[in-house]
Order: structure tokens, then sequence, then C-alpha cells
């Protein structure tokens, strides 16, 4: 989720886009918030560990 927001973050900056980076900015802070909870230790999304 983190990889797919910065290719929409990429994409959004060199189109000029303002939706793709939207989203992108959006995915990004998802999957690292995850990713984080994930490390800790935390079920996230019905799953034990979160990559």
């Amino acid at each position: 989720m983190i990889a797919l927001g910065i290719v929409l973050l990429v994409v959004g900056f060199v189109t000029g886009i303002s939706i793709l980076w939207t989203i992108g900015i959006i995915l990004a802070v998802v999957g690292a918030a995850f990713w984080l909870l994930g490390s800790m230790g935390h079920a996230v999304a019905g799953r034990r560990h979160y990559w």
C-alpha cells in the first residue's frame, strides 16, 4: 500500500492530476500506519502481521 501510494504521488505530480496526488498521500499514510501497527504486534485487518 505504501508503494502504491508513492507511485500515485509520482504519477500525479508528473501529470498534474491532483486527485492522484491526494489518493497517493492517503494510501501512503494509511500504509505507514498499518505497517507501524503491525510491527508493534497488533492485528491489522484480521492479520497477525502486516508487511
